[in-house]
């Protein structure tokens, strides 16, 4: 184990671990090195999501070769700047929030309630062997990870004539019932844990029925289903398993059906700010959907029923739809 190091000393010898090597070139330098221009240069390392380095020595020989490979890419014109950019910008953000999670989860490991400046230095001691110890393995997962969601991806690829990024597909918001209350009540490490329980049980849920989770927003998920019946397959499954679980609070669901725009790993369109809409109007743990979702459901597999109109932001006075199994959907 590395002991006998100042906190400082430790943090540095983080960043050697991590990056392979100190940093010793400006942004200037980086992107003469690497044969594109500071303005190229600084666009990547802004959709990044990290500030103007200015004169200061922030990168590495790694840095370099890595803008190269892009450098050349625009060159041999197989993408555009742009394109190049927006792909930057969504890495940063996923990998940005999966860096915050891996350092939380480190600190949580490590955590033995010494509170004094040496229990802090044994911690970050005892985090940088962990960090030397599963960091290659953990960077072979991410890498696989990526591959396999990549072929699914490719997968879900339209025919070619169909509308770029516009698909129709069934929305859902799954939302906690009164998670701000609740939160007055619970210290941080309990409302950690409960997100994580939620968003994991939410998530177990919607890759069984080979859904896909967009994003999760703590006390809320939103999913997307290929089909309508899929989605309210998501959706009542996660009712059972949230109401199985004492750790948590009820749920309540709303569903939606309509074009979307899917990019950058996000979903966009009315269908989405609807599912959004009617999750407020839900009953806890109870599905409400709206009209197109209940027309396009099996009548064999699923009873609806429609429910007096509510005002909805945006638009307007809607009539809820409630949607339950039948007797023959369970048979499935």
């Amino acid at each position: 184990m590395t002991t006998g190091r100042e906190p400082a000393e430790i943090r540095d010898a983080f960043e050697l671990v991590i990056l392979g090597e100190q940093p010793q070139l400006t942004s200037k330098e980086v992107a003469r090195a690497a044969g594109v221009s500071d303005e190229v240069a600084g666009r990547l390392w802004r959709a990044l999501g990290f500030p103007d380095a200015g004169g200061e020595k922030a990168f590495t020989k790694g840095d370099t070769r890595a803008l190269a490979r892009i450098g050349l890419a625009v060159e041999k014109g197989r993408l555009d700047l742009d394109t190049i950019v927006r792909m930057t910008r969504a890495v940063g953000q996923l990998i940005s929030r999966l860096a915050d999670w891996e350092v939380a989860t480190f600190t949580a490991a490590m955590e033995d309630g010494d509170r004094s400046p040496e229990g802090s230095a044994e911690r970050l001691a005892a985090s940088l062997q962990l960090v030397e110890e599963i960091g290659p393995h953990f960077e072979e997962l991410l890498v696989y990870a990526w591959r396999r969601h990549l072929a699914a991806a490719v997968g879900r690829i339209e025919l070619p004539g169909a509308d770029d990024d516009v698909s129709l597909a069934t929305v859902g918001f799954a939302d906690l019932v009164s998670f701000t209350a609740l939160t007055n009540e619970l210290d941080d490490d309990q409302i950690g844990d409960l997100v994580e329980v939620f968003e994991g049980r939410c998530q177990d849920v919607v890759a069984d029925h080979r859904g896909r989770v967009i994003k999760t927003l703590g006390d809320s998920v939103l999913f997307v289903a290929d089909s309508p019946a899929e989605g309210i397959d998501m959706a009542l499954d996660i009712i059972a398993v949230i109401g199985g679980d004492s750790r948590l609070p009820d749920v309540r669901l709303g569903l939606a059906t309509g074009p979307v725009v899917l990019r950058l790993g996000d979903v966009y369109g009315p269908a989405v700010n609807l599912a959004s809409r009617l999750t407020g109007v839900a009953r806890r743990n109870r599905v409400i959907i709206d009209d197109r979702t209940a027309g396009l459901l099996p009548t064999d597999e699923f009873e609806t029923r429609v429910l007096p109109a509510r005002p909805l932001r945006g638009f307007g006075d809607v009539e809820p739809v409630s949607v339950r199994r039948t007797r023959s959907r369970h048979d499935f």
